[in-house]
């Protein structure tokens, strides 16, 4: 019998109610055997992967340089973040190493600094140019039925946001397109290998709702189980 898989959920940022959504994908992997441990302390968190005894890292935050608007100014003391050359080589030696990854959401925006996130991620956004409409309707259609993320999985309809003209790394293959109502359809969900890891993208999630829709809390249990090479 497998053990448990061990997941660590990095969280943390603004504009998103990560202190009710986090404990929520815990609960959500939890059904498929994945025991998390959730924390807002990135690079404390990437010293602890290190250290051994994780199967799968979950970022599941907005943690970026807050750079470009005076907006972020009031919470640039609290969340604004630049990872560490020590932490970019913890994250990349687990998931090349053979680790899984599941990137939520905003994890497309985090990390802005680091170009090789996008090669470990499968996409990036670009200030300037990537945008999302207010939250609303989204619906995600799947591309293909034949992968174990998707297979046998209906279209739904989610509250949530759709994120938009980011950039993508070449080999990314999309499983499902997403758009609010009226909008262009992007890429919403992708697998893929890094190295000896496997990788995992959705850029649902903005709440507890929308990872608590019933087809969308499959794809998260299924992505983490698939990410980690397990029996889905």
């Amino acid at each position: 019998m497998n053990r448990a898989i061990r997941n660590l959920i990095l969280t943390g940022g603004i504009g998103h109610p990560f202190a009710d959504a986090a404990p929520a994908l815990e609960r959500i992997l939890d059904e498929a055997g994945v025991v998390s441990t959730v924390t807002d302390d990135v690079e404390g968190g990437l010293e602890a992967l290190e250290e051994g005894g994780f199967d799968l890292l979950t970022v599941y935050a907005l943690r970026w340089r807050m750079l470009g608007s005076e907006k972020y100014a009031p919470h640039r003391g609290r969340w604004a973040f630049s990872l560490s050359q020590a932490g970019r080589e913890r994250l990349s030696r687990f998931v090349t190493g053979g680790g899984g990854l599941l990137g939520l959401h905003t994890a497309l925006i985090c990390f802005d600094d680091w170009p090789e996130w996008k090669d470990l991620l499968g996409g990036a956004w670009v200030w300037g140019r990537s945008a999302h409409p207010p939250r609303g309707p989204v619906t995600l259609v799947f591309t293909t039925g034949n992968h174990p993320l998707t297979a046998g999985l209906p279209p739904f309809t989610v509250t949530d946001e759709a994120y938009g003209d980011f950039d993508l790394a070449g080999d990314v293959e999309p499983l499902a397109t997403v758009a609010s109502e009226g909008g262009s359809a992007w890429p919403a969900l992708w697998a893929r290998d890094a190295g000896r890891g496997r990788v995992v993208a959705d850029t649902l999630g903005h709440d507890r709702a929308s990872l608590e829709h019933p087809v969308h809390r499959q794809i998260l249990t299924r992505a983490a189980l698939w990410a980690c090479r397990r029996p889905l």
